[in-house]
């Protein structure tokens, strides 16, 4: 067992750190203590805002300042709070670094990290981001990626600028490019896939159903193999599995893709050592949230994926 000490912080709050609620304030200023502790000095009352109790859902003000106690704590060390620099994975997402500046951070995440910790992981991408950039006062995902998608992940480093890009978000305005190897030939008709998806909260599968969201996604042939296509898929609505599952609906479903997939084309494309799901987000537009330029951003693919196209193109 180890033990972890903070000392006693007075935070002042200005329009930037406005509007966020003081838990998930707390949670960031207190990277390596768990929520629970949080909460608890939050009941307790040990943490003063304007010299005066408040409960967990108090939304900062500008002007707001803020008292957080010293925390002292015992850790096991078999089970670090946050993860460390030195880690491999974690140190290797410093070079999967695309583009940032004082406002965002655009990251090319690696198939097989996750976005975020939970249900059984330790850490995910934005939990090594904190810890490659301890100096960072805030730092949150934009938007989410599945787990074995690989590709380009909006991390905000402001709140306002987390506000303005989710916002984009939600009105539509941003456009997503993915690269997607699937199955046989692609229809040269079926450009576009509405069908509504309906995601079972059980088992989080996801199936085309009437009863579901609207979804869109759109799609162009960008190359064709032997048994195989290589599509841009951009969706236009951003439900859960979306391009995998509207894929599948069409009889082409992703390589390797384990929940949606066909095991006779991953058989296929093994031979050309692909053995992660092919879906890879390249290509983000969007406004940035402080100057207001068109950003336009790519996240090449990895160098195994690559290889294997050339394989076969060969083939």
């Amino acid at each position: 067992m180890s033990e972890i000490k903070t000392q006693v912080q007075f935070v002042d709050i200005d329009e930037d750190m406005a509007g966020q609620r003081i838990d998930n304030f707390l949670r960031n200023q207190l990277k390596n203590i768990p929520k629970s502790v949080v909460y608890r000095i939050l009941r307790k009352g040990e943490v003063r805002v304007n010299k005066k109790r408040v409960k967990a859902e108090y939304k900062l003000a500008a002007g707001d300042s803020i008292r957080i106690p010293p925390v002292t704590m015992e850790v096991n060390e078999s089970e670090p709070a946050a993860p460390s620099v030195k880690l491999n994975r974690v140190a290797e997402l410093e070079a999967c670094i695309v583009y940032e500046d004082d406002h965002l951070l655009i990251l090319n995440k690696p198939s097989g990290t996750a976005v975020h910790g939970g249900s059984g992981l330790k850490f995910g991408a934005i939990e090594a981001l904190r810890a490659l950039r301890p100096q960072a006062r805030f730092l949150e995902l934009v938007h989410r990626i599945d787990r074995d998608t690989s590709g380009i992940l909006l991390v905000a480093k402001k709140r306002s600028a987390l506000r303005h890009l989710q916002a984009q978000f939600r009105e539509k305005t941003v456009q997503k490019y993915y690269f997607a190897l699937v199955m046989g030939r692609w229809p040269a008709n079926v450009k576009v896939v509405n069908a509504p998806l309906l995601k079972n909260e059980v088992n989080s599968i996801v199936r085309v159903n009437p009863n579901g969201k609207p979804s869109e996604t759109r799609f162009r042939v960008l190359e064709q193999f032997a048994q195989a296509t290589l599509l841009q898929a951009s969706p236009i609505t951003g439900r859960t599995h979306q391009i995998r599952v509207h894929t599948q609906y069409t009889g082409h479903p992703i390589a390797w893709d384990d929940r949606y997939g066909d095991r006779r084309f991953d058989a296929y494309v093994s031979q050309f050592a692909i053995n992660r799901l092919f879906l890879h987000a390249a290509n983000i537009q969007f406004m940035h949230p402080a100057t207001g330029d068109k950003m336009d951003i790519s996240a090449p693919l990895d160098a195994s994926l690559e290889r294997a196209l050339g394989q076969m193109r060969q083939a």
